[in-house]
């Protein structure tokens, strides 16, 4: 039998069913589209986006790389990366030139404008992640890391795995 502690108030609409707020999945949904909401807010601020991080973090860790590669390392389709490209080029924060060993594929490098750049979205970011996460401890925060890499490499390896199958 329910009771007046548990029925909601007829004109309560803010109230989440507990069924539906204790859905894993809908609680990463909401704090993804919180951190999305933060992070582009901040880049913006920074006259930045998300886009022109993770291509300077892809350049920076793995070195020059063909258009082709940093679309696959950043998950930036192709089409939508030589916008990107273009605009880290007009801000001089990227070279692009030929590859002098195939003249039809461009190669992209960080410059040090690109690196200084990069030092200081790590700053906003960084920021950003700990006003996300100021909830948690430390440790909290190493472990909720630690659960959701193993989420998505389970994922991605699941995802391999049905492409194995179908003769991609």
């Amino acid at each position: 039998m329910d009771t007046a502690h548990d029925m909601p108030l007829p004109d309560d609409r803010t109230a989440t069913p507990r069924r539906l707020a204790a859905l894993p999945s809908r609680l990463l949904n909401l704090t993804a589209a919180q951190g999305e909401r933060m992070i582009s807010g901040r880049l913006a601020e920074a006259d930045a986006r998300k886009w022109h991080y993770a291509v300077l973090a892809a350049l920076e860790e793995y070195g020059p790389a063909s258009q082709a590669t940093l679309s696959r390392r950043t998950g930036i389709y192709r089409s939508d990366l030589v916008a990107v490209i273009n605009e880290l080029e007009a801000r001089g924060t990227v070279r692009r030139a030929p590859d002098p060993d195939d003249r039809r594929r461009n190669v992209v490098t960080l410059t040090p404008a690109g690196r200084t750049q990069l030092d200081r979205l790590d700053a906003v970011l960084g920021a950003v992640q700990d006003d996300l996460l100021a909830p948690l401890s430390g440790p909290e925060r190493a472990e909720l890391t630690s659960l959701l890499a193993r989420l998505v490499a389970h994922h991605a390896a699941l995802r391999e795995g049905e492409g194995a199958g179908t003769g991609r």
